[in-house]
């Protein structure tokens, strides 16, 4: 169900049975990393990656479109959201209702979401039903109906949305920092729009955000579960054959405007909210995995992480810090974040420039290094949990563009960076003087 949906009716108890049964079927695969992928191109020229699970009637089926809502027209912010939220509200010759009922009665799950990047379609269905869950799922991109009670509906939704993230200290933090480091460009606005954008979309603005972004050119496809490649190839072609064969063009690098220093946004509460960083490392950097597990040091493992040694543990300035790397299609950034007392913030906010300055300056040690592996190695194989994860982390390893055995070798890339490569990496990419802090709250110290 689209996050955007607003909630059904309960099903029938028979309803409920299937819906546990699936969800067994779904958390049934055993975890694993090492799973052989099969390429498929169907006789239409779409690709696919596949993993054959026939001993779970069961299939998981991931769709990317790449470009998501950064792929909204001029004027038009927001547009590829509302249409997303749209694409269960009725399809084909059945309105919102008699669509939500004849997936519930396949015992199916369609998912569809916008990000900044993509739009993400996610399926899942038992083998029983399989072909008429997915004729359903073809209506819903072929033939979305974008009824006029279904836009003011979920519209409605979109504008709730918009207004609470006016008031929530997190949400103006980002899209303060966003509309300072981006300028003019799609990142520089939230994907959902403003109240004056949202509420201007007609159905014709929707249907001309769908073709800008779902379009044969641009998609990215994997599937995990009782398929076989003979039955998939025939199966895409008759599932995604009919989109555009092609999209609006993507929109081009994002300039990173900030510079070190500080912007405070004035809001009433008693903890100021900081959202923090600047300038990144793209993923298909040949050091990223340098530059992963420096940040894993740094910010990214909880409460092991220097970060929160020093800001939480020996000051108690916060409950939590972080940090992480954000290498976007069209801009990277490195982040992070924390919240503390408004008396307190200033103190947290030196105290992780001195962490940043420390780091570029002397590096990490091998022990933090020999941490660092044995957690990002173990955790890994962890997220191979179901069909459904696997079927995420191999259309997301096409975007990617990363190869198909990079499942079953990215434990031996991390273990093969060395400390001089991390110091190096740390050397380069941590500039404490190009930190830029954006403060929501009231800062002592900071007005």
């Amino acid at each position: 169900m689209s996050p955007l949906s607003p909630l059904r009716t309960a099903p029938r108890a028979a309803l409920w049975l299937a819906a546990a049964c699936l969800t067994l079927l779904m958390l049934a695969a055993p975890a694993r990393a090492e799973t052989e992928i099969t390429e498929v191109t169907s006789p239409g020229g779409l690709t696919a990656w596949l993993v054959e699970e026939p001993s779970i009637p069961f299939l998981a089926l991931e769709i990317r479109f790449k470009g998501g809502a950064s792929l909204d027209a001029p004027g038009k912010r927001g547009a590829i959201n509302l249409m997303t939220g749209l694409l269960e509200e009725g399809a084909g010759g059945r309105d919102a209702r008699a669509f939500n009922e004849a997936r519930e009665d396949l015992a199916a799950s369609f998912g569809f979401r916008a990000y900044d990047d993509s739009l993400a379609i996610s399926a899942k269905m038992l083998t029983e039903n399989r072909a008429e869950a997915l004729a359903l799922l073809r209506d819903a991109l072929i033939d979305p109906r974008f009824d006029q009670d279904a836009i003011d509906r979920v519209r409605a939704q979109v504008m709730a949305n918009i207004r609470s993230d006016a008031r929530d200290p997190d949400a103006i933090a980002s899209a303060t920092f966003n509309r300072l480091a981006f300028g003019d460009h799609p990142y520089a606005t939230d994907r959902t729009g403003t109240a004056e954008t949202v509420a201007a979309l007609t159905r014709e603005d929707l249907l001309a955000a769908k073709d800008r972004v779902m379009a044969r050119d641009r998609i990215y496809i994997s599937a995990v579960g009782d398929v076989t490649a003979e039955e998939l190839g025939p199966l895409l072609d008759d599932l995604l054959g009919d989109l555009p064969a092609t999209g609006a063009p993507l929109p081009g690098p994002a300039p990173i405007n900030l510079t070190g220093g500080t912007t405070v946004v004035d809001f009433a509460t008693p903890q100021s909210v900081v959202l923090f960083g600047h300038e990144g490392m793209t993923r298909d950097d040949p050091d990223f995995f340098a530059a992963y597990l420096l940040n894993t040091i740094l910010g990214g493992s909880g409460f092991n992480a220097r970060l929160m040694t020093e800001v939480r543990e020996k000051r108690g300035l916060t409950y939590g810090v972080y940090a992480y790397l954000v290498p976007k299609d069209h801009a990277a950034l490195y982040l992070g974040s924390v919240s503390s007392a408004n008396d307190r913030v200033a103190e947290a906010i030196e105290v992780i420039r001195d962490v940043w300055a420390d780091t570029a300056q002397n590096g990490v040690t091998a022990e933090e290094l020999t941490a660092a592996k044995t957690y990002l190695t173990g955790a890994y194989p962890l997220r191979f949990d179901g069909n459904g994860p696997i079927a995420d982390i191999l259309v997301g390893m096409q975007m990617d563009d990363l190869p198909i055995d990079y499942a079953a070798t990215r434990n031996a890339r991390v273990n093969a960076v060395t400390l001089e490569e991390v110091n190096r990496i740390a050397a380069r990419l941590l500039r404490p003087e190009a930190l830029h802090f954006v403060v929501v709250g009231q800062p002592d110290g900071l007005m």
